[in-house]
């Protein structure tokens, strides 16, 4: 079998609840250990296979994770509603974002997930941010896309 588990040694360890990666002989580079470690936790943070799989043959692709409260203490109702904003009417704020930005987004819980460029991922974090801060999507929208272009005609 090729691909990941042919290269490395590939194995759930049950006790400890851990995916666990060891090189093998047919491992071609060692240091793209961590690119399998990026795909294992890419994965288990709920990432599509495919995106997971962008993660690992793309150089300047990198995963974040921030919690609503890094950015702001918000409790009950009004976390809930937070989580409300980023994600919008059937995910269609945080689908926005994502197409935009051109990164993937995870909710999980209070918890956010960002996989895409540096730059990309830092324009998604600046808009996720301010709907957590009570932002109105609209708002948000507009200064995304005036980054976001300004972006791409800069390089």
């Amino acid at each position: 079998s090729s691909g990941i588990n042919a290269e490395y040694g590939v194995r759930f360890n049950v006790k400890t609840r851990t995916v666990e990666l060891k090189t093998s002989p047919e491992t071609a580079d060692v240091g793209s250990i961590q690119k399998a470690a990026d795909f294992v936790k890419a994965f288990t943070l709920g990432f599509d296979i495919d995106d997971c799989l962008a993660l690992v043959r793309l150089d300047d692709l990198f995963l974040e994770t921030f919690e609503i409260a890094d950015v702001k203490t918000l409790k009950g109702d009004h976390l809930a509603r937070a989580i409300g904003r980023i994600a919008g009417k059937g995910g269609r704020t945080k689908y926005t974002i994502e197409n935009v930005t051109k990164t993937r987004i995870v909710l999980a819980d209070s918890k956010i997930h960002i996989l895409g460029s540096f730059q990309n991922m830092r324009i998604a974090r600046t808009a996720i941010c301010n709907l957590i801060l009570g932002s109105p999507p609209a708002k948000v929208y507009g200064k995304m896309r005036t980054v976001a272009s300004r972006m791409s005609e800069r390089f």
